[in-house]
């Protein structure tokens, strides 16, 4: 490819030209592009490397590894009477903490235990409630931003959202996929 000089108001000169890089009215079009290709990403850059994993399994959710975060969908006023709630409320308390941290449907509320987190998807206002779809994708993203931020690399649940909640797996799978997708993560979903 020839070299050749651009003007900075866009006309260009030839080869041959007498003008110098230095001119002020002249840039280089090698460096233009070879701007152009400093600002794209790399090869190595564009591909993936995330390696998100989504398997469902038979068995206790809650014998999963101690270092494997797990998560859950709760109401906002942290009722926890029924339900897998009501097992996480035994095991792992924290309620008056869940309910200072004052999170609203879409959003997650998080405990601490050991090495891992324990996550509280606020899917609905109150506990007689049904979420929607919408709101338990949000809590499903917020669930996910704070994984990523903290290097969360395992996560078990149960099939959120199907019990008592009732909505359809297949829908809830695809929302996970869709929140998760971008991490390194393996996300196990524990059924009974």
């Amino acid at each position: 490819m020839d070299k050749y000089l651009i003007k900075k108001n866009g006309s260009s000169l030839s080869k041959r030209s007498k003008v110098t890089k230095d001119d002020p009215e002249v840039k280089d079009q090698d460096a233009e592009e070879d701007e152009e290709e400093l600002d794209q990403p790399t090869a190595s850059k564009r591909l993936k490397t995330t390696s998100f994993n989504l398997k469902e399994v038979k068995g206790d959710l809650f014998a999963a590894s101690q270092s494997e975060s797990l998560a859950h969908c709760i109401s906002a006023d942290v009722r926890m009477g029924k339900g897998i709630a009501k097992i996480f409320k035994e095991k792992f308390g924290g309620v008056k903490d869940l309910q200072a941290q004052g999170v609203k449907p879409g959003g997650v509320a998080v405990l601490k235990r050991g090495p891992r987190f324990i996550y509280y998807m606020v899917t609905k206002e109150k506990y007689w409630n049904k979420p929607t779809y919408k709101c338990l994708q949000d809590s499903l993203q917020s669930m996910a931003n704070h994984c990523k931020r903290n290097g969360v690399k395992t996560l078990s649940m149960p099939r959120i959202g199907c019990g008592l909640d009732g909505l359809r797996w297949d829908q809830v799978k695809q929302h996970i996929s869709e929140s998760f997708q971008d991490l390194d993560i393996t996300v196990t979903i524990n059924t009974i």
